[in-house]
């Protein structure tokens, strides 16, 4: 932050439960450390979020904004679905368009609006071990990897990374035990998100999330791209299914050209300012 005596303005999003505290950077720049961030995301002292999320001025001439994402652990990472659609909802808000193009250190985002729903083009989901990535060489379709009940997962980057574990009944795996152990297993350099998908019918996949760094959460879009997309290529689902996660469903499509499109929608739940104390006791 430029002045972190100063109240910082934030508006809380969620999609389907999947809940961020969106600041605007791109009047004031705001440079949040990860102890800040932490302590915006924590429930009981902070805001309360999955994820920190600060919209930045584009560096592309093509985009209108940056979208900066941390996880509730302080960590930064690439991408994130569902903060994709409410910050590109944000944007058509403002601009009265009903389309966004969205930068962020994952590549450029394509969202369209189409009444309530917002769809994001989150590009090609990427299948190499490398760009997993993985800690060595490895059949990307089925890992020999297992952990507990949860065992040959598929490995997919949506922009970060994914193991989805195919299973009977994704009620029943104890994610909170099995989610961190396996996000944490050096068989992933960068950590994972981990998902356990039951498929339903061709269009249809129930799935739970452990995220990498935010624990259990009512919804992760780029898991629900990663399901789909490992789910087709284990030849369970057609190419576009209803990826039925405990906040709701998301319509996710994986495109001949390799891209994933993602459909549901997206919530403002209020707004407000951060007293500048939480953030200088986090180490502003």
């Amino acid at each position: 932050m430029t002045n972190p005596a100063e109240q910082l303005a934030f508006v809380k999003m969620h999609g389907l439960g999947n809940d961020f505290v969106v600041l605007d950077g791109r009047a004031r720049a705001i440079a949040l450390t990860s102890d800040q961030a932490r302590a915006i995301a924590d429930r009981h002292l902070g805001v309360g979020c999955d994820q920190v999320i600060v919209i930045e001025p584009a560096r592309n001439g093509a985009a209108d904004a940056f979208m900066r994402i941390r996880n509730a652990d302080g960590g930064e990472v690439a991408a994130c679905g569902n903060a994709s659609r409410c910050v590109a909802a944000m944007i058509m808000h403002e601009t009265g368009r009903d389309t966004a193009r969205l930068e962020t250190a994952a590549g450029l985002l394509e969202a369209r609006a189409h009444g309530d729903q917002i769809t994001v083009d989150m590009g090609p989901a990427k299948l190499d071990w490398r760009d997993i990535p993985l800690a060595e060489e490895a059949d990307t379709l089925h890992l020999k990897f297992s952990r507990g009940d949860l065992r040959d997962p598929v490995a997919v980057s949506m922009g970060n990374p994914h193991a989805v574990f195919f299973v009977a009944d994704a009620e029943a795996i104890d994610l909170a035990t099995l989610g961190p152990e396996i996000e944490h297993h050096p068989f992933f350099p960068e950590r994972t998100n981990v998902e356990a998908a039951h498929v339903l019918a061709r269009d249809k996949i129930r799935l739970r999330v452990w995220e990498r760094g935010a624990g259990i959460t009512q919804a992760c879009g780029t898991g629900a791209c990663a399901a789909l997309v490992a789910a087709h290529r284990r030849g369970l689902t057609e190419r576009k299914a209803s990826v039925i996660l405990d906040g709701g469903p998301l319509e996710i499509e994986w495109r001949e050209d390799g891209h994933v499109l993602m459909t549901g929608p997206v919530s403002t739940s209020f707004s407000g300012m951060i007293d500048a104390s939480l953030l200088n006791g986090a180490g502003s």
